[in-house]
């Protein structure tokens, strides 16, 4: 381990006490993690795990299901470690219970193979088989650290023990290396939580494998070039662009970030920081979606950005947080900081509906609804859902956010010697060890005014100054400010959050001409259900005055002000003469993460500014 990593706080350490957050994680708590396990009862998610599925039954379980009971069940043990529930732990304990029941003497388990394909099992590399194990893994990590109960995750290590004899001693399986990617991550956990470094050394494994022999994801598509859908196509420290599953990308960049800060690899730590630019400078929309195209789920070409037809799958920007968090850990840059802001504050905000229930799978960065009947809704294109599902075929996106509101904590501080860092400011109490205590008090986003308090000793803090803001008055090194904290005294910064207006590069050819309206971390859209239709005929004046008030339907924040748009009176001309006619209109504008909650509406991100 590198002697300059930052020591990220862990969010069983940290207590979100009120504010914006501490809303999010109510919500969450009371709906959201009862709403997804009731839709994966109901579905037959968590009656595959007894392995006894035969044809001619409901449910027939699929290769990924495992994989969305895991992470229900690790966001449901993140709940109740910071909000004990009887109720709540009874579900846990009968999940990790049937899953000890079912797992086979090797320490195999799979509710797909187990019941339907015993033959092939470590046969197919896009079949999920060790997706699914990382996220059981991950499970076992988080009961094992809120309980300090060992069943569970040495249930898991007997399975490692099976897959390192298949894949590293006898070498009989049908691939090498994972097809999608989270395996990798899931062992450097484990090999945190317990220390033994086998688990350590199977995750290089797997690292240190990729793209070195290249393979058809499986019989299925032996004779197809699948190795860049996968990143395969080179071995991790000579990959230099993010290709392929955007969501399978980042998980991997995430483990190949996690290990290079373990084992001070410097090699690898260029590769990432190389992918991170790759992303975050050429392939990211400004909500912190990643992900261009739905053919693939994939990163494409850089720069393209076509707001209309965006894929932006949830679990990408949830993976690239994960990326970027590991990025930190090695390097006290603004950047991850900056970019892991603006994910939660956007896009990931954006994937749940304001009641907890419904969820985004693919991220719309605009909504014409007309379009969507186009060629009598035939059309190749494919175009975002623009309503949230309670759950979906592929169900990845919504345990996902269980998993991660509940741990938030996580993100907001770390510690490097006496320097403390805060990254993310939330309303909130942090344990920091050895009797020092960490308060920030804060209305963010509401403002930017946050004051931090250490008690129990002076030190070094050190605090992010968000990318956002560029009329601050404080002194930063790679966007952190460094300030002197005396035991019990209260420092206050305070970041101007006025409405900004914020363009692309001109490569970014969709965005040409327009702007994003942002406001602190926010980003804000119309909906036309506010505004009228025809919402890209809107101008808004760069001198506008907007006012802050607050939405009587959504109950959100709105930024209010004066746009025009242009005067078409003759409905049955379709070409004219440029007119310098236009019409002065009031226009309301909502937070991004709103949008779409009152039904199918047309919804706009980038205007034009005049």
């Amino acid at each position: 381990m590198s002697e300059k990593s930052l020591q990220h706080i862990d969010f069983s350490k940290v207590t979100i006490t009120g504010g914006f957050w501490k809303k999010r994680q109510d919500l969450s708590r009371k709906i959201t993690v009862k709403a997804v396990f009731d839709r994966f009862t109901e579905t037959g998610r968590f009656a595959a795990l007894n392995c006894d599925w035969t044809e001619g039954k409901p449910f027939q379980p699929h290769v990924y299901w495992d994989s969305d009971v895991a992470k229900w069940l690790e966001g449901a043990i993140y709940t109740w470690q910071k909000n004990p529930s009887d109720r709540l732990k009874k579900k846990i304990d009968k999940t990790i219970d049937t899953f000890l029941k079912n797992q086979t003497p090797e320490g195999y388990f799979n509710s797909h193979f187990q019941t339907q394909e015993q033959e092939n099992r470590f046969k197919k590399m896009n079949d999920h088989e060790l997706y699914c194990a990382g996220h059981w893994m991950e499970a076992a990590v988080a009961h094992y650290r809120a309980t300090g109960d060992d069943r569970f995750i040495n249930g898991l290590g007997r399975y490692v023990d099976y897959i390192i004899e298949r894949f590293v001693e006898k070498k009989d399986t049908g691939f090498e290396v994972p097809g999608h990617e989270e395996i990798e991550l899931a062992l450097l956990k484990m090999y945190d939580a317990t220390g033994d470094k086998k688990y350590l050394d199977l995750s290089l494994h797997f690292l240190n494998l990729r793209g070195v022999h290249p393979r058809a994801l499986s019989e299925d598509h032996k004779h197809a070039d699948l190795s860049h859908y996968a990143q395969n196509h080179a071995p991790v420290r000579e990959q230099t662009e993010a290709v392929g599953h955007a969501v399978r990308a980042v998980y991997l960049y995430t483990a190949m970030a996690d290990a290079a800060e373990k084992t001070g690899d410097e090699t690898l730590k260029t590769a990432c920081e190389t992918l991170f630019r790759d992303i975050t400078e050429k392939k990211m929309f400004i909500s912190g979606s990643i992900g261009s195209s739905s053919k693939g789920e994939a990163f494409t070409v850089p720069y393209d950005l076509f707001n209309l037809v965006a894929y932006s799958e949830t679990c990408a920007s949830i993976g690239l947080i994960f990326f970027a968090q590991r990025m930190l850990k090695m390097s006290a840059d603004s950047r991850y900081s900056d970019v892991i802001e603006r994910a939660l504050y956007n896009s990931v905000l954006t994937s749940t509906s304001l009641d907890g229930k419904s969820f985004y799978y693919e991220n719309p960065q605009e909504v014409v609804p007309y379009l969507h009947t186009r060629d009598g809704g035939t059309s190749a294109i494919r175009w975002p859902k623009m309503l949230r599902s309670a759950v979906f075929s592929c169900s990845c996106c919504p345990p996902n956010i269980v998993r991660l509101i509940p741990a938030l904590g996580d993100y907001i501080c770390s510690t490097e010697g006496d320097t403390v860092y805060v990254h993310q400011y939330m309303q909130s109490e942090i344990d920091l060890g050895n009797g020092k205590m960490l308060n920030i008090d804060t209305k963010y986003p509401q403002n930017g005014k946050v004051t931090v308090t250490v008690k129990g000793g002076d030190c070094k803090l050190a605090l992010r100054v968000p990318g956002w803001c560029t009329d601050h008055k404080y002194e930063t090194v790679k966007g952190y400010t460094y300030l002197d904290a005396k035991d019990g005294q209260p420092i206050t910064v305070d970041f101007p959050m006025k409405v900004r207006f914020f363009e692309s590069r001109p490569e970014a050819v969709f965005n040409c001409g327009r702007c994003a309206v942002q406001r602190g971390p926010v980003l804000y859209c119309a909906e036309a259900r506010d505004n009228g239709k025809n919402l890209r005929d809107l101008c808004i004046e760069s001198r506008c005055r907007f006012k802050q008030g607050i939405h009587p339907e959504l109950g959100v924040p709105t930024l209010t002000g004066k746009a025009t748009r242009r005067v078409f009176e003759d409905e049955t001309v379709l070409y004219r003469e440029k007119s310098n006619a236009r019409q002065k209109v009031d226009i309301t504008l909502i937070p991004y993460y709103a949008m779409e909650n009152r039904g199918e509406d047309e919804m706009l991100l980038w205007f034009q500014v005049k």
